[in-house]
């Protein structure tokens, strides 16, 4: 009988693609994990992956391995797990989400689901992008505005509206901005996107379906929403953020909203995981939990930009 630590690192390292990113998943050193699947072809018999310096690539046989292998490996998993912990959710969960979003609004979650599972110990990655749940190793990721390939769930928890914001002292003197066509002479704090190089530009909306450009100049140029934020708080420009990322600012005044009726819908924001059928306790119960918990703070009330 093969060793469920040598299917499982078969299997990790398949899925990232190399035994480096199976290591960082499971826990072990990359040495480790090429020993124990060198164990595995071993005992097989036969060759799982082609090796080169640069790449880790799946042979027709390992292909098939995999495939078989796959959804019998997750049912095996999560059976230890139920007898190991007497269906107990347990274990490291790994959750990718924003800086800003993740530590301002997710993180004081965690004291109150720790208490309820305290078994579970968080990995939480703070990054702005989305993530490939499988291949990183993620049991969860929360963020918005993403392309999410088939076989995952996304459950919505409020919506992304984008709104503009200055800090009082950049607004001193000056007439407020009622519409978004009054932006366009403010200086702005803009955020280059990692992934295009482009920056991003937004078309507000307001209560009445009007549809207006909101055009800033492109006076800071950053390239994450934690430093638009900064940006702005220092008076550096006008910032176009979600409102998760400014409520708390807005509401002890230390940023201004500006054309306060208008708004631009970035989607949702979502809470998302893989749909297999032998999703990990820990996972549901802290799914679960972050879904309760934005129902009964009215979150997504506090975050709706077309609330003025």
């Amino acid at each position: 009988m093969e060793s469920l630590a040598n299917l499982e690192c078969f299997v990790r390292s398949a899925e990232a693609g190399g035994f480096s990113g199976a290591a960082r998943r499971l826990g072990l050193t990359p040495a480790a994990v090429s020993r124990n699947v060198a164990h595995l072809e071993r005992n097989l018999g036969v060759r799982l992956f082609h090796r080169s310096t640069r790449s880790l690539t799946l042979t027709e046989t390992g292909e098939r391995f995999l495939l078989a292998l796959r959804d019998d490996l997750a049912g095996v998993q999560a059976a230890i797990a139920a007898v190991a912990g007497g269906d107990q959710p347990a274990g490291v969960l790994r959750v990718s989400m924003s800086l800003t979003f993740g530590a301002d609004v997710v993180l004081p979650l965690l004291p109150e689901f720790l208490a309820r599972y305290p078994l579970v110990r968080p990995d939480w990655r703070f990054e702005n992008r989305q993530v490939d749940l499988v291949a990183e190793g993620y049991d969860a990721a929360i963020g918005g505005g993403f392309d999410l390939p088939v076989g995952f769930v996304a459950r919505p928890l409020a919506p992304a509206h984008i709104v503009a914001v200055a800090s009082p002292s950049l607004l001193e003197g000056r007439a407020l901005p009622s519409h978004p066509a009054e932006l366009s002479g403010w200086s702005g704090v803009v955020m280059r996107s990692d992934t295009t190089g482009r920056i991003r530009e937004w078309t507000f909306r307001n209560p009445a379906g009007e549809e207006a450009p909101a055009r800033l100049a492109q006076s800071v140029v950053v390239n994450d929403p934690a430093a638009v934020r900064q940006a702005a708080r220092l008076g550096l420009g006008v910032a176009m953020l979600a409102m998760p990322d400014v409520v708390a600012d807005l509401a002890t005044g230390r940023l201004v909203r500006l054309a306060p009726r208008w708004w631009a819908d970035a989607g949702a924001i979502s809470i998302y995981y893989s749909s297999r059928a032998q999703l990990p306790a820990k996972t549901r119960a802290f799914v679960d939990h972050v879904v309760e918990q934005f129902r009964r703070e009215r979150l997504a009330d506090r975050f709706d930009g077309s609330l003025g």
